[in-house]
């Protein structure tokens, strides 16, 4: 039987789990899609055979998959055997769900804004500083939204950009935040796609080109002006607002984001911007994988481009770097929002 080769991947770690958890193929099929269906995640057929083959090396599970045996071992992709972890990363699940407390505990409150604190400072690059830095400031807002959303907390409204490169995990983190905090999420291409598409072909270009001067001069400026235009509407009537888009451009401008902090505070709103890192390989897997028109430029000329990317500098206005390599920050948010669902639900 062929296996597919992968740099510190153990497929015998899949069986060895679904065994102690006392499952057979099929059962485990099943509570993956569960798991899956609970959090939006793709993984088609899951049946025997799939798992078989993941089991036996012969196929390397894909970024939902990975995520969706993440959480129904309650374990990470390193103990699970698909990667090495990554220096400092522990290799056991940092929440274990079957140790938080019951919805009736008095705790739960408690045990949930702890959660989500802790989620936050382990996929902060350095960790979070204490006292009144903009990273603390951040975190105590994430944990404060949640706490408004149970019957306490700050009505005053805040502006989250929520940036990094094509594949690093942006978007899966925005929604993560807006899970737990229920402020507005707002996905630059949902927003815009098909009328960037609709303008480039008017302009007579390439719908799905993202590279050329007739894009970046004549397109993407009024992109973004869509974006933060929307933002602000939502925002002027009080409603906190999470953007997700690449923000390679806006964020290394020191002079746009003051410009940006002061329309905020003359308005008493507060921002914040954090930058999503990932490393090459897992991007690239990522763009694979979700199949976008758009980036059909970037995998036929994957060399010139990742070229350009500054994979281990953040932009100077981030005030918060999510360590998102090889997926493991997302990981850590699949597990946040199933442990808050097994406290309150």
């Amino acid at each position: 039987m062929k296996t597919t080769q992968r740099p510190g991947w153990t497929p015998s770690r899949l069986r060895e789990h679904r065994e102690a958890h006392g499952l057979t193929l099929e059962a485990a099929g099943e509570r993956l899609r569960q798991a899956a269906g609970r959090h939006g995640l793709s993984v088609p057929a899951a049946n025997f055979q799939t798992l078989w083959g993941h089991e036996q090396g012969t196929v390397f599970p894909g970024p939902h998959y990975r995520r969706a045996y993440c959480l129904l071992y309650e374990a990470t992709e390193p103990e699970l055997g698909f990667r090495p972890p990554l220096p400092g990363e522990s290799q056991k699940a940092e929440i274990v769900i079957s140790d938080l407390p019951a919805p009736a505990d008095p705790a739960a409150d408690n045990a949930a804004a702890q959660v989500i604190e802790e989620a936050f400072t382990k996929v902060s690059v350095g960790g979070i500083e204490s006292g009144d830095s903009p990273q603390a400031l951040l975190r105590s807002r994430v944990v404060d939204a949640w706490r408004r959303r149970h019957g306490g907390g700050s009505p005053k409204p805040i502006l989250v950009l929520v940036g990094g490169y094509a594949g690093s995990g942006k978007t899966e983190f925005s929604r993560f935040l807006s899970d737990i905090t229920g402020w507005a999420f707002l996905d630059k291409d949902s927003l815009t796609r098909c009328i960037v598409e609709r303008l480039l072909i008017s302009l007579g270009g390439d719908p799905n080109d993202r590279h050329t001067d007739l894009y970046l001069k004549e397109v993407r400026p009024l992109e973004y002006r869509c974006l933060m235009e929307t933002a602000w509407d939502n925002l002027n009537v009080g409603t906190s607002t999470i953007l997700s888009a690449p923000f390679i451009a806006e964020l290394k401008d020191a002079a746009w984001f003051t410009r940006l902090e002061n329309r905020c505070a003359a308005k008493g709103i507060d921002v914040a911007a954090i930058w999503v890192r990932c490393d090459p390989e897992s991007m690239r897997e990522y763009i694979e994988f979700r199949g976008a028109a758009r980036d059909a430029w970037k995998l036929g000329n994957w060399e010139q481009y990742a070229e350009g990317l500054q994979v281990e500098a953040s932009p100077p206005t981030a005030h918060v770097t999510v360590d998102n390599r090889l997926g493991s920050a997302i990981s850590l948010a699949d597990q946040t929002r199933e442990a808050l669902k097994r406290i309150l639900t």
